[in-house]
């Protein structure tokens, strides 16, 4: 397995989104190549990409490390982990988490967060499994749409 940041856009990885995002949540809107650009050309957003072994290294997961910046310091959050389906329980989601946290110590974040539901088990037993802390705190949406 190989881990890559995604730094441009390809038929590949529209491919791989297409099919990954539904298996993270049934409400994701496809990714247009347009958006997938503009996180490429961030400075911000940075998207991680796991390539199966051998001779295709077919992308078989993702994850997002955003950042932003407020009065109280630069923040990160990790975002929309997930492994294909036929890929998970070889270290593939730690390997991604990883990566975001390697990039988040080469930014100078001091912390990152993450959120995860709780009926994904097995996310959750590798988030503390890596040492993230589970935090006092309600989360709240509010729709725009």
């Amino acid at each position: 397995m190989a881990i890559d940041e995604m730094t441009q856009v390809t038929g590949e990885i529209l491919s791989a989104m297409a099919q990954l995002m539904p298996q993270l949540s049934q409400h994701s809107p496809l990714l247009s190549e347009a958006m997938l650009a503009e996180m490429a050309a961030s400075d911000q957003v940075f998207v991680f990409l796991a390539h199966a072994e051998g001779e295709q290294g077919q992308i078989v997961g993702t994850a997002t490390l955003a950042t932003y910046l407020t009065p109280t310091g630069r923040h990160g959050w990790i975002e929309d982990v997930v492994v294909d389906r036929v890929a998970r329980r070889r270290g593939i989601g730690r390997a991604l988490t990883q990566a975001c946290l390697e990039k988040a110590r080469e930014l100078g974040l001091k912390e990152v967060n993450l959120t995860s539901r709780p009926g994904r088990e097995a996310a959750n037993a590798l988030y503390l499994a890596m040492g993230f802390e589970p935090r006092q705190t309600n989360v709240y949406r509010y729709p725009l749409e």
